[in-house]
């Protein structure tokens, strides 16, 4: 792995190394004189450490001498093993097994100005699972039409078994891109993700929601409606949720009253009234829902070995 490349890297630049930590030289060093270097995997100890990681540390090494280096240049010692095993550098998006859409165009809220927002899962063959080279857990692209986040089979599942709202839409959503037999296995089986967790995790993101809104008209005056919008979406699709045994996506139905919020037609007051209103009812459903407390955990890890197993000789 070359310095530039090094996993240090990702921490730069908030990320100081502190005085008094171990340290290994990635890249010959020369002394001071420049006649004689220190070699790659010389240990030492910081000195001196840089405000910001555009600037050199100070090392010392265990015979006295000193030298100048740069954060990429460098690893901590107890880790350094953990970074020649870093995430493998190849490109998994040909894992993907399962992609859709999200956002506006699958809540039948899109206009003229809206983005491509897709999400997805992968699944590695097993020889890149099992390897010592960590594989990343979710991948990330954005550009200026819009955003792609996929994540692994295993995170995804687990997220879900919590009742992560953005990630239970996933399994409802109608704009399904693309999907082979493990995905459409995966969209049979998604009322086991479903249990009382609903409750907490969306009242979570709520309360999440209606503060930063609360922080924004505080701080500034006003609020951005976006927020209002998707905080009274939220609400809805948790009321369906306990009551029905299925994740509201499409909220196409209610499309002129929730752009009328996304184009500033409540106030905050107005905004907090309905969200107050609208939790009673998500209360109420809460008491009277007849899902279970807890997900389905041994389907879903039954099926997630299954996946696992189907990518063995890939």
């Amino acid at each position: 792995m070359s310095a530039d490349n090094h996993p240090l890297n990702s921490l730069s630049p908030k990320f100081i190394i502190a005085a008094g930590t171990q340290v290994v030289l990635k890249v010959a060093k020369a002394l001071p004189g420049g006649e004689e270097h220190k070699k790659p995997g010389s240990v030492g100890v910081v000195l001196e450490s840089p405000s910001h990681n555009e600037h050199p540390y100070l090392v010392q090494f265990a015979d006295g001498q000193t030298v100048k280096a740069f954060f990429r240049e460098l690893a901590l010692r107890r880790k350094e093993v953990d970074y020649e095993l870093a995430e493998v550098a190849k490109d998994l998006r040909p894992y993907i097994v399962y992609r859709f859409q999200v956002g506006s165009k699958a809540y039948g809220l899109a206009t003229d100005a809206s983005d491509d927002d897709l999400r997805g899962v992968f699944l590695p063959p097993a020889r890149l699972q099992w390897s010592l080279y960590r594989l990343p857990e979710q991948l990330e692209q954005t550009d200026e039409g819009g955003d792609e986040v996929y994540w692994e089979l295993g995170k995804f599942l687990r997220l879900a078994l919590k009742a992560n709202p953005n990630v239970l839409e996933t399994l409802w959503t109608p704009m399904v891109l693309e999907a082979n037999e493990i995905a459409l296995e995966l969209r049979t089986i998604r009322r086991a993700f479903l249990s009382k967790h609903i409750y907490k995790t969306y009242s979570g993101y709520v309360l999440s929601q209606f503060r930063r809104m609360a922080n924004a008209v505080k701080n500034q005056g006003t609020f951005k409606p976006k927020h209002a919008m998707h905080l009274v979406r939220l609400l809805y699709s948790g009321i369906a949720a306990l009551q029905t045994g299925e994740i509201q996506v499409d909220v196409s139905e209610r499309r002129e009253e929730l752009l009328g919020i996304r184009n500033g037609s409540l106030s905050f007051d107005e905004v907090k009234q309905m969200a107050l209103a609208l939790d009673k009812q998500f209360q109420q459903a809460f008491e009277q829902t007849a899902l279970p407390e807890q997900p389905d955990y041994a389907l879903v890890d039954a099926f997630l070995i299954r996946a696992r197993r189907s990518v063995v000789d890939d």
